[in-house]
Parts: structure tokens; C-alpha cells; sequence
């Protein structure tokens, strides 16, 4: 293996190990992946989880070349990155464990930089607590995309079936253009919250339990903003997924143009943990009733608009990962808080890129400037208009 291969312990971050590796060029090596020596280790909870292995087939099917050993005890894994392909009429089946938002993610920026346009058909769970919904990537992640990275028109996100843990059965088509590079960012002003919009989706069950998180949700948020409107989406027989559920995604729009977003569901898996903020929500989540998810969701993003910040405490990882393969001027973000998992893809970004983000804290408004000089990263496969 190469000199410069980057090696880590743990299992921590795993996805944006494996998506900067990609995009630099750079093997990997992670050792110990909840290794048994471990004191609290269970024999079931040992090495690499199954939605780990399912996102790792599928960067194999998008790219050429990659080489990838796991260990036989699967607390180890060696990965040797190729070159993003694309193309057209891709299907991958996801680990009914986690939601189809855990592969979304890093396929938007691996996409960016492939051979060719990705047409991606994905299926399983689509909303659950674990990962960030469907719904929040279409209605947030994207325009965040389109309006401020430059991404070009071909960008979207269809919703075929919804499916909820834990049988899942939904089914989800992405598509992405490429880019010839990303553009120099300066994003620094959050504005106000002008509107709030949002969809409930109910499957398998009564649609009354929509309107009854519409009515938590307004009964939160009316009190801080009257332009407030929410969709509900109500799906039967085979649209409806394998199991029945309910939820709720919400989206503040601000007057500069910024996005932000929070999301809850009925049922989730019973190790139930939002990687960004940190958030258990499996203590409850049996019990939880309509009225309860959608006073819920609606405090999280008042939650996440006091927070500050031009993206919410879930894109945090992935807006640090786009600068960082940025020209190489500098760039700069306006982020709240930083969440325990942009404070660890910081450090992916340094051993992989070897850019090192300027954090300037502002004590006033409690959030922090982040800024950067990009390693250039160009797709050369993208001819110059």
C-alpha cells in the first residue's frame, strides 16, 4: 500500500473517512472498528455494522478501481479508492438498519466530482431518527446545493414509495450533475426567518394522525412566526412501504436565503441516535403520538434557528467537506455551534486534504466563522463552457 495512506481507530465518522479518502485519492486504513478487547463489547456488536458494508458497496458501484479488505473478524477494513464513475440507471438496495438519508449525504458530494451524471435509485427506509429524511434533502440539502456550491440544473430527489423502519420499502431516485469545481464562498449572512414550511407524511395508518401534527407543530411555532404552512402526504397500499408510520419534517426559510431544517418520525431503530446533534430519541420512541412528534420537530428547529448559523447542526458536516475541495482562495462559513460531528470531520479534512479551518468564535451571537484555503479539487472529466 502507498506511503501516504491515512490511518485511523474506531469507528467514529466512518462515512466521511471513506468519502475524503474518494475525493483525495488517498487509501484508508481503520483499525479496531468496535473491537472486541473492549471491555463493554457484545459478540453482536463487534466490528463494521451492515449499513456500514452496504454504503461501502455502494462506493464500489460508483467508482473503478476500488480495492476494499475487510478483516476477518470485520474490526478492520483497508480501502484503496478508484476513480467516480456515475452513470445512469444505478440501483442499491440500503441496510433497512439506518435510512436512505445515511447514503444520500455522501453521494451529493462524491457525485459532484464523478466521470459522468449519477442517476441513483435507492431503496429502503426513507424516514426514520436516525438520519436526516428524505424530505430535509429535498427540501433543504438541494437548494443549499443549487444556490450556493453552483451546481448546475439536473439536481433533484424523487420520492417513489416511502418506507419506514423496520421493514422499509421505500424507493428514492438522485440525481446529480457534475461540476468542473466548486465556487469561492463567502457565507456569512443568515438573515431572518421569513416562512415556515413543512410536509407530514402518513403511511399504513389513519391520515387524521397528519392534521394532529400539523396541529402541535403550528401550536409551537405560531408564536414566533404566523406565515407558517404544512403539507400532509398520505400514502396506502404498495406507495406506502412495507411498514406503517408517520412523521414530520419542517423547513425555515430566511430572508437571505438560507435553509434550515429538522425532521422526526413514528418508529425508529432501538439504537436511535441523530449524529449531528446527539439527540436519543429511543428512550420513547414506542410511545410517541402524533401530537408529541410534531411538538417535537417543532422545537428542534426553533432550536436549531436560536442556534444560528447558515446551515443547520445536520449540514455542518458536509458544507465543511465542500469547502475544503474549493479553489484555493479563501473560503468562509457562518456556522453555529459546531456539532461533536463537524468537530470530527475537521480532523478527517486535515489528514486527508491537509486544510486547516480558521475558527474564529463570535461571543455575541454564540456561533463561529470557519474559514479555509481549498485544495483546488477539479473534475476534469467536466469540459470548461
Amino acid at each position: 500500500m502507498p506511503s501516504d495512506v491515512v490511518r485511523f481507530t474506531g469507528a467514529k465518522d466512518f462515512r466521511a473517512r471513506v468519502l475524503c479518502s474518494v475525493l483525495s485519492g488517498k487509501p484508508l486504513v481503520i483499525r479496531d472498528v468496535r473491537s472486541a478487547s473492549r471491555p463493554d463489547a457484545a459478540a453482536a456488536s463487534v466490528g463494521l455494522r451492515d449499513y456500514e458494508i452496504s454504503f461501502l458497496r455502494l462506493v464500489d458501484k460508483l467508482t473503478n478501481g476500488t480495492k476494499i479488505v475487510i478483516g476477518e473478524d470485520g474490526t478492520s477494513l483497508r480501502f484503496e479508492p478508484g476513480v467516480v464513475r456515475g452513470g445512469r440507471r444505478l440501483t442499491h438496495e440500503c441496510a433497512a438498519s439506518r435510512g436512505v438519508g445515511y447514503y444520500v449525504e455522501p453521494t451529493l458530494a462524491l457525485g459532484l466530482f464523478a466521470k459522468k451524471p449519477i442517476e441513483l435509485t435507492l431503496t429502503g427506509v426513507t424516514n426514520d431518527d436516525a438520519d436526516v429524511s428524505v424530505d430535509v434533502f429535498r427540501t433543504v440539502t438541494l437548494p443549499m446545493l443549487k444556490k450556493h456550491f453552483g451546481v448546475e440544473d439536473g439536481l433533484g430527489l424523487e420520492v417513489t414509495r416511502r418506507g419506514c423502519p423496520p421493514g422499509g420499502g421505500g424507493s428514492v431516485t438522485l440525481t446529480l450533475p457534475i461540476v468542473k469545481t466548486l465556487p469561492t464562498l463567502d457565507w456569512c449572512d443568515e438573515g431572518l426567518v421569513k416562512r415556515v414550511r413543512g410536509v407530514t407524511f402518513t403511511c399504513k395508518v389513519s391520515p387524521q394522525n397528519g392534521n394532529r401534527m400539523v396541529d402541535a407543530a403550528r401550536g409551537v411555532l405560531n408564536k414566533f412566526i404566523p406565515d407558517v404552512y404544512i403539507f400532509t402526504d398520505h400514502h396506502v397500499g404498495p406507495e406506502a412501504g412495507k411498514s406503517p408510520g408517520y412523521g414530520l419534517s419542517l423547513v425555515a426559510e430566511t430572508t437571505t436565503g438560507c435553509v434550515l431544517g429538522a425532521d422526526g418520525a413514528s418508529t425508529a431503530c432501538s439504537s436511535a441516535k441523530d449524529e449531528a446533534s446527539g439527540v436519543d430519541w429511543s428512550d420513547d420512541a414506542e410511545a410517541r403520538v402524533p401530537e408529541d412528534i410534531g411538538r417535537r420537530v417543532a422545537e428542534a428547529l426553533v432550536a436549531e434557528i436560536q442556534r444560528g448559523g447558515v446551515v443547520d447542526s445536520t449540514h455542518q458536516s458536509l458544507a465543511l467537506i465542500l469547502l475544503a475541495c474549493g479553489p484555493e482562495q479563501v473560503s468562509r462559513v457562518r456556522l453555529g455551534q459546531l456539532t461533536p460531528r463537524a468537530i470530527d470531520t475537521l480532523r478527517v479534512i486535515k489528514s486527508f486534504f491537509g486544510v486547516v479551518f480558521h475558527v474564529q468564535p463570535e461571543i455575541e451571537s454564540g456561533t463561529v466563522f470557519c474559514s479555509c484555503v481549498g485544495v483546488g479539487l477539479k473534475n476534469v472529466a467536466k469540459r470548461s463552457t
